[in-house]
């Protein structure tokens, strides 16, 4: 799942000139403290956004009926029992495209792979049949699925993992095969 914040912020945003005032009022006497999983999530005009799945921690995630999105909780009114968002269900389902368009677009050959603390970790030597090989900083090579990266709108690839937590992995393929080289030899 990706955070999708930038573009949806802004309609977060938008929302509150959306919402009467009474509403507003309402929102702000229960605070953001009545964000249940399982509430509905709906546009200004009272149509079904979706439903919150999670809530973690200033993020919700919701549930559309195409997609599952985790949202910044600035982004949204409570209101009668009901989470109020900007977008419709159908704009927010088109956003959420585009931003996987565009994420997955970043994933190529000689894309810039920065690890779980944003560090450079590598470069992506190779993309094909849904696997992407990486070459680390120190010139090793490890192949993971593609859709343990994401794709960032400057150009870069994110990965869940440092560089000494994708080095360890090498290490370990690496004594693997060698211990399976060595087995198949005792033979």
């Amino acid at each position: 799942m990706r955070v999708i914040v930038g573009t949806l912020t802004a309609a977060g945003i938008g929302l509150a000139a959306l919402i009467p005032a009474q509403a507003q009022g309402q929102a702000q006497a229960q605070g953001q403290a009545g964000v249940t999983v399982g509430m509905q999530v709906t546009d200004a005009a009272g149509g079904t956004v979706g439903t919150v799945t999670a809530i973690k921690g200033d993020n919700i995630q919701v549930k559309t009926d195409k997609h599952d999105a985790l949202l910044p909780r600035s982004s949204f009114t409570v209101a009668n029992g009901k989470l109020l968002f900007g977008m419709t269900q159908a704009q927010l389902d088109a956003e959420i495209e585009k931003s996987l368009t565009a994420a997955n677009s970043a994933i190529v050959a000689g894309a810039t792979v920065n690890g779980a603390g944003g560090a450079k970790v590598g470069t992506i030597d190779a993309v094909a049949d849904g696997n992407v090989t990486i070459t680390l900083e120190d010139g090793k090579k490890i192949a993971v699925p593609q859709e343990g990266l994401r794709g960032n709108v400057d150009g870069t690839v994110t990965i869940g993992y440092t560089a000494a937590q994708l080095e360890a992995l090498v290490q370990n393929s690496s004594s693997q095969r060698g211990s399976a080289s060595k087995d198949t030899s005792a033979n």
